[in-house]
C-alpha cells in the first residue's frame, strides 16, 4: 500500500488498486502458485491497475497525463525491507501532514497503514461510521488536491508531525497486541511492523526522548507476547502469565531505552508509559510488582494525557496498591464519562474489582455489560469464562 502510494501519488487510487491486486492474487495464486516475490508481484499488478484507472479518466489535466506517462515508465523492483519501512513511514507522515485536519490524521493513517475498517475506526473514536467515512474521503481528496508527497520530511520539519506519528505507530502496535477483529488475540505482523517503524523513527531522531520512549514501551510490551495466550489461544492475564516465557532480550533493550530517554530530562507520555511497563518487566513475580510506583506514574501521566482512559488505568493500579474498594471509587467516577460507557475494558475492570470485593451479582452484571459492547473474540471468551467461574463459586 505504501509503495504503490509513492508510485501513484494518489492515496485513494493506490488503495483501490491494491485491493484489486489482492483480489487477483486470491484468484490466481491457488491455481498458478505463489510467485517468488509476492510483494513485488502485488506492487506490479496494483501499479498497472492504477494506470488503467488513471487512463480511464479522460478529463484529467495535462499534468496528470504526464504523471501517468512517467508512472508507466517506472520499473518495479522488489525493494529491501528498509525501503518498505521507509515507504510505510513516509505514508504515515503523508497522513499526518499539517495541511490535514488534526481530527482525521490518526484515523486516516489507521485506515491506510493499519488496514482497520471505517467501522472499527469509528468505534475507536466513538463517532458514527458515516461521519468517519466522510472525514476519510475529505482527507484523501485534500492529499490529492494539495499534492502532499509521500516522503519522510527533513529533521527540521519533523517536530510538528512527531506527536501524531508516534500516536499512529503506538495504535498500530496496539491493534496487533489486542486485535479488534478476527478470532485471534494477537496480530504479530502488526506488532512487528510497529517495532520496525519505531526503530526507524529513533534512528531519524536519535536525540529525541519520546521516540526512544515509544520504542521502549513497544519492546517491553511485546516481550510478553508468547505468554499472553494459552495453548487454546485464550487470553492469559498479566498476573497469571508464565514470566519465563517473556523475551529477556527485548526487556533488556527496552529497559536501557527507558533509562536513556529519561536521562535527557524532557519527560513525555511515552516515556512514562514505558516506565510503567518497566515496573512490570522488572518484577520477578506478580505479587512483587511495585503497584504504588505504577499508580504514581499514572498520576504523572495524567498531566500529559488528561483522559478518562489514563484515569481508569490509575484506578486499577490504586486497587492493586491500596485495595479494590479504593480503586472502585475512582473507576466509578471515571465511568460517569459518557464515552467510557462504550468502552468494554472499563466494565471488565469494574467486574474484577467487584469480584474481589465479593459482590458477585454486580460483577456478573458488569461482565455482561462488557459482552454487550462487543469486545474482541479472545476477550469475550475470557469474560464468559469469568462469568462461569463466579456463577459456580
Amino acid at each position: 500500500m505504501a509503495t504503490v502510494t509513492r508510485l501513484v501519488g494518489d492515496l485513494q487510487i493506490a488503495e483501490d488498486a491494491v485491493q484489486d491486486a489482492c483480489a487477483v492474487a486470491l484468484a490466481r495464486w491457488p491455481r498458478d502458485g505463489v510467485p517468488a516475490n509476492p510483494g513485488a508481484w502485488l506492487v506490479g499488478v496494483a501499479r498497472h491497475k492504477a494506470l488503467d484507472q488513471l487512463r480511464r479518466d479522460a478529463r484529467r489535466p495535462d499534468k496528470e497525463a504526464a504523471a501517468v506517462r512517467e508512472l508507466g515508465a517506472q520499473n518495479i523492483s522488489p525493494g529491501s525491507l528498509s525501503m518498505m519501512v521507509d515507504d510505510q513511514l513516509g505514508l504515515i507522515f503523508m497522513c499526518c501532514h499539517p495541511a490535514l485536519d488534526p481530527a482525521v490524521r490518526v484515523p486516516l493513517t489507521l485506515r491506510s497503514v493499519c488496514g482497520l475498517t471505517t467501522a472499527e475506526i469509528a468505534a475507536a473514536f466513538l463517532v458514527p461510521e458515516p461521519t468517519m467515512a466522510k472525514r476519510l474521503v475529505r482527507a484523501r481528496r485534500k492529499i490529492r488536491q494539495a499534492r502532499i508527497p509521500l516522503r519522510i520530511p527533513s529533521v527540521d520539519a519533523l517536530a510538528e508531525r512527531l506527536g501524531a506519528v508516534l500516536r499512529v505507530i503506538y495504535l498500530v502496535f496496539t491493534e496487533g497486541h489486542m486485535a479488534t477483529r478476527g478470532p485471534a488475540l494477537l496480530r504479530g505482523e502488526l506488532c512487528d511492523a510497529a517495532l520496525r517503524l519505531a526503530r526507524t523513527l529513533v534512528q531519524l531522531l536519535p536525540h529525541e526522548p519520546e521516540p526512544a520512549g515509544l520504542l521502549a514501551l513497544l519492546l517491553l510490551t511485546d516481550a510478553r507476547r508468547a505468554a499472553r495466550v494459552d495453548a487454546r489461544g485464550e487470553l492469559v492475564l498479566l498476573e497469571d502469565q508464565d514470566r519465563s516465557l517473556w523475551d529477556a532480550t527485548e526487556i533488556a533493550e527496552g529497559l536501557a531505552l527507558v533509562e536513556r530517554a529519561l536521562r535527557v530530562g524532557r519527560p513525555g507520555p511515552y516515556q512514562l508509559w514505558a516506565a510503567i511497563a518497566a515496573c512490570h518487566a522488572e518484577a520477578p513475580t506478580a505479587p512483587a510488582t511495585d503497584w504504588r510506583q505504577i499508580a504514581a506514574l499514572y498520576g504523572e501521566l495524567i498531566h500529559y494525557e488528561p483522559t478518562p482512559v489514563v484515569e481508569a488505568n490509575r484506578a486499577v493500579a490504586v486497587a492493586m496498591a491500596e485495595g479494590p474498594a479504593a480503586g472502585l471509587v475512582i473507576l466509578d467516577a471515571v465511568g460517569s464519562h459518557p464515552q467510557m460507557e462504550m468502552w468494554p475494558q472499563l466494565h471488565v475492570a469494574r467486574a474484577e474489582l467487584l469480584r474481589r470485593l465479593g459482590r458477585r451479582d454486580e460483577a456478573i452484571e458488569a461482565y455482561r455489560t462488557a459482552l454487550h459492547l462487543g469486545p474482541p473474540s479472545a476477550e469475550r471468551a475470557y469474560i464468559n469464562r469469568r462469568i462461569g467461574e463466579i456463577s459456580t463459586a
